[in-house]
């Protein structure tokens, strides 16, 4: 699969709120995903789809309500494409609040090799 397709499908996914199903489709086994900064909930750095998917769990239990998804329409070159999310969320004991960031994934293979977030 070309870098555009995969971005394609990628962004369908996300706009379900198919997180999972998008990286056990998406993904590689060794991926590595990145994120803006260390917290106490997660590393600046997750290795490995396993421990990719568990951070996904972990950051849907803080969640109390999703109120919407959104997703630009990605951007790519031959190897690596980005796109903007925006979740409309109440997190648990918390006020509703909105999170956007812009996520540039890198692919090889056909597969996401690595996502980094940047908020």
């Amino acid at each position: 699969m070309k870098t555009k397709e995969i971005a394609d499908k990628l962004v369908a996914f996300c706009r379900e709120g198919k997180f999972e199903a998008a990286q056990k489709e998406l993904f590689a086994d060794d991926a590595v995903s990145k994120e803006p900064k260390a917290t106490a909930m997660f590393p600046q750095e997750t290795k490995g789809l396993p421990a990719i998917i568990e951070k996904g769990h972990k950051f849907m239990a803080t969640i109390e309500k999703v109120h919407s998804i959104t997703v630009s329409d990605p951007i790519a070159t031959d190897s690596v494409f980005a796109c903007t999310m925006s979740l409309d969320i109440t997190m648990k004991g918390q006020s509703r609040m909105t999170m956007s960031e812009l996520c540039v994934y890198e692919v090889k293979n056909g597969k996401i090799v690595s996502e980094h977030f940047h908020m």
